[in-house]
């Protein structure tokens, strides 16, 4: 079992690989974090700019909700490749329920678990059954959704050009400003993974068959993503299609912001 300081270090090359993924056009100041999972699987985490600075993803918040997303709630270390800030630790606080081991500046630790030698970067991809819709599959994953504070679960499959599929669901903070939704979370999964961008996104709220894209996932769609097909579901109805540029016209760009290295 390796030392919180030793796997630190073997996780180096990682955070490398990932901090080079961050889109960070406005502060150039990339940032990556690794979850370690009591198997030894690695989630990565990189950093999401947006123009509207307040909806920026950050690289823990992009990793949680990925875990989120396929399920698995087992994280036992978080390694950043930056130190920790006040509000990372407060996050992971929360996150843990309370129980954190901070190492050094940049390693948090579950107490008393056992940390695994860690392994590789586990495949984001949801396995889809031979001839499920991609709708279907959204409907399906809702059951992931964190939402103790609203109890509206919202999901959303993005589908690949090669027509591989990464889930998104909504995952809900008692700070709403840190509330991360399907969208964003299945758009910062694919660019944590240098994945490119989805040919389209089947969104779902099973709570609400009128449901489209929130304001917050529109404005950052509608700068990472503004020509893909935005497959809203409407229950027994056929769904509605649009995409980014459609539901949010005239967006901020943010190029007149955007620094030049």
């Amino acid at each position: 079992m390796p030392r919180p300081e030793e796997l630190q270090r073997a996780l180096q090359g990682f955070l490398a690989e990932i901090k080079a993924r961050a889109h960070v056009p406005y502060s150039n100041e990339p940032r990556a974090c690794v979850l370690v999972l009591s198997d030894g699987a690695l989630i990565p985490g990189a950093r999401v700019e947006s123009a509207s600075f307040s909806l920026t993803i950050p690289e823990l918040i992009n990793a949680f909700s990925t875990a989120a997303a396929l399920g698995l709630h087992d994280v036992v270390a978080v390694v950043s490749s930056c130190d920790f800030r006040d509000e990372d630790t407060a996050f992971l606080a929360h996150t843990f329920a309370g129980s954190l081991d901070l190492i050094g500046a940049k390693i948090a630790v579950l107490p008393g678990a056992s940390l695994p030698n860690p392994g590789d970067f586990l495949q984001p991809f949801l396995t889809i059954d031979s001839g499920m819709p991609p709708m279907e599959a959204a409907r399906r994953l809702a059951d992931r959704a964190v939402v103790p504070q609203s109890d509206f679960p919202v999901a959303c499959v993005a589908v690949m050009p090669d027509g591989r599929a990464v889930p998104g669901v909504n995952v809900e903070h008692t700070d709403w400003s840190r509330i991360i939704c399907a969208e964003r979370n299945a758009l910062g999964t694919l660019i944590s993974y240098g994945l490119g961008l989805p040919d389209s996104i089947y969104l779902t709220c099973p709570r609400d068959h009128g449901c489209t894209p929130c304001g917050a996932c529109r404005q950052l769609l509608a700068e990472l993503a503004p020509s893909v097909s935005i497959v809203m579901d409407r229950g027994e109805a056929p769904p509605l299609r649009s995409t980014p540029a459609d539901l949010l016209p005239h967006f901020f760009s943010g190029r007149s912001v955007e620094r030049r290295s």
